[in-house]
């Protein structure tokens, strides 16, 4: 009888583990993670702002360009639907308004993090950083943008001399829930696209589909006895909870209720699947 035996040098389990993108959950190097890449703000602040300026570089008005272009877009949408739906202007532009801010935020979010991690390849092979400061990076690039358009807003208000009261102020913890969402979704969508290059393509068609059927350029009461397919539309209540509270009206029980919950469940799903699948996006960028 002849045994053959393996002389050759052996690698330990984790190595091996390592090498095949790791199995399991990593709970705590996932909340690590998190923890760490948000002690670095100044890093992914910067790394955000640089990301604005290099979209811009050489232009005169720079970021204000979108600005403009959603002022426009305001405008020339506003008195064509208050038009078409029979609405007074002064009801319909403000409403439109606010609710083409929220939604270029969180479209925003869907679209870009296709590229969150693709993006930022030569960072990840190069540089041992926490995969979060790219989830923080994108998220306060968005956010800069956000209140570069959120200018619009007030020159709609001096327009048509509307002021919301302090039930506007409710609309601060309603775009942190925005904020929060659209990160964990960003960070979701970036990990499957490393993964599957098609996922970006894919997500700019429902994206499309997603705003023509949200109540963002009509509104919920023109479904009459189908108001339901507002009411179970989870974007339609991201938007409502911070275009209402500045249009000075208080968001619905129903909205607080539908955001949080779609909270909860966007944190444990995406949680445990960067909890999962942590240690393969290096090798899937």
């Amino acid at each position: 009888m002849t045994a053959i035996l393996d002389d050759g040098p052996q690698k330990p389990l984790r190595s091996r583990l390592v090498t095949r993108g790791g199995s399991g959950f990593a709970v705590g190097t996932a909340l690590s993670d998190f923890s760490t890449g948000l002690a670095m703000w100044p890093l992914w602040m910067r790394l955000g702002w640089n990301d604005i300026l290099q979209r811009y570089r050489r232009s005169m008005l720079g970021p204000f360009w979108l600005t403009a272009s959603m002022a426009i877009m305001v405008i020339a949408l506003g008195v064509l639907y208050a038009e078409l739906f029979n609405t007074p202007i002064h009801d319909f532009l403000p409403y439109l308004c606010v609710g083409l801010l929220v939604w270029n935020l969180i479209s925003s979010f869907l679209i870009e993090g296709g590229i969150l991690f693709t993006g930022a390849e030569s960072y990840i092979k190069q540089i041992r950083l926490p995969y979060s400061v790219y989830v923080y990076r994108s998220s306060w690039a968005k956010l800069v943008i956000f209140a570069h358009n959120f200018v619009i807003y007030f020159g709609v208000l001096l327009y048509f001399q509307i002021w919301p009261g302090a039930v506007a102020l409710l609309a601060i913890p309603g775009l942190l829930l925005v904020l929060l969402n659209g990160a964990a979704v960003t960070l979701l969508i970036g990990i499957i696209s490393a993964r599957f290059r098609d996922i970006p393509q894919l997500i700019n068609s429902i994206v499309q589909i997603v705003f023509f059927v949200t109540p963002i350029m009509w509104k919920p009461e023109l479904l009459r006895t189908r108001s339901y397919i507002a009411e179970f539309n989870p974007f339609y209540h991201l938007v409502e909870v911070v275009r209402a509270p500045l249009l000075g009206q208080l968001p619905s029980a129903n909205t607080y209720l539908a955001v949080l919950l779609i909270t909860l469940i966007n944190l444990m799903v995406v949680g445990a699947f960067f909890a999962r699948f942590r240690s393969r996006i290096s090798y899937w960028v």
